[in-house]
């Protein structure tokens, strides 16, 4: 594609009023209440119990992958909105549907949920952190932080209120009203993420023909990000000597990426900059794809003897 055509992606701006901010953020809240309900104490205690394989692939999902995305986008070379998409994903948590996926590719369900309660945790400070870290090492990137004067402690107070206090109250509604929680927690979930599938569907419909213009230029980038970082949590934990149901979850949890969190951030803090969004949305759509296609393979390849299948049980998520 001409260089001129290209760079227009950094001119487009994905904007919403005040009004349809609030939106989007009540809907990844009412999302992140819902995976809440579904976590147990226990969850969080198991890195105490078990701390090995949650503890690798936390190292790897917010250690790791963040400074390999940097290497990346310094190979790739891609506009620096993009990039700086990139690291923003990077810097996220594990998605939602990660632990459907682990379950689906026969890993340790038992990990991968203990991955997501404490990265959820963990992401209030990681997330914010990381993207301006490794955004201000590069001197492209770098520069739209600086044109936003993006603050890490604004960015943490947005991802508290988004993926802490959620958190917070699901928690004491699970413990406080255990029945009721029990008669919610499947409705609520679906309800949640039809919610923002609305929204997300909403904004792309009055941005298509921005999506469609320049959602080809990073299709390439999103693949490559996306098979770097399923291998690097897969290959990292087999590293590190953890079997492969262990290795399985971990590989899912780091390449299933928090994308709407991703989109939250960019059009609460970057006003909607079109290379970070679009590379955020369609990290959305494609960890989906490559995540199915990744646990059909492992499906395909049976565990050594000795590893027990997983318990549908432990994958509540799901």
């Amino acid at each position: 594609m001409d260089p001129s055509v290209m760079g227009q992606i950094d001119q487009v701006r994905l904007n919403f009023s005040p009004q349809g901010l609030m939106v989007i953020n009540a809907a990844i809240g009412l999302m992140m209440l819902g995976v809440s309900l579904d976590l147990k104490l226990e969850d969080f205690k198991r890195i105490l119990v078990a701390p090995l394989a949650p503890g690798i692939g936390l190292a790897a999902q917010f250690i790791l992958l963040p400074a390999f995305t940097f290497l990346l986008v310094w190979i790739l070379k891609p506009l620096p909105s993009m990039a700086l998409g990139m690291i923003l994903v990077a810097s996220c948590p594990g998605g939602n549907l990660s632990n459907i996926m682990t379950y689906l590719a026969k890993g340790n369900c038992a990990v991968s949920i203990t991955m997501t309660a404490i990265s959820t945790i963990a992401a209030i400070f990681m997330t914010p952190l990381n993207l301006s870290l490794w955004g201000s090492l590069n001197p492209e990137t770098a520069e739209i932080l600086r044109a936003v004067s993006l603050s890490p402690i604004d960015v943490f107070v947005t991802v508290f209120v988004i993926l802490g206090i959620p958190l917070i109250l699901g928690q004491v509604l699970t413990r406080t009203f255990p029945g009721l929680a029990d008669r919610v927690r499947r409705p609520f979930k679906i309800f949640a993420l039809v919610f923002f599938i609305l929204i997300v569907c909403g904004a792309l419909a009055a941005n298509w023909k921005y999506f469609i213009a320049y959602v080809g230029m990073v299709m390439f980038a999103v693949f490559i990000h996306n098979a770097l970082a399923l291998n690097l949590g897969y290959w990292t934990g087999r590293v590190a000597g953890l079997g492969q149901a262990d290795a399985r979850a971990v590989c899912i949890e780091v390449g299933i990426q928090n994308s709407a969190l991703g989109l939250v951030l960019v059009f609460n803090f970057f006003e909607g900059l079109g290379g970070m969004a679009i590379v955020v949305a369609w990290w959305g759509v494609w960890h989906i794809i490559a995540g199915l296609a990744t646990a059909f393979i492992f499906t395909r390849i049976p565990l050594p003897p000795g590893e027990a299948a997983t318990d549908p049980e432990a994958c509540r998520l799901s």
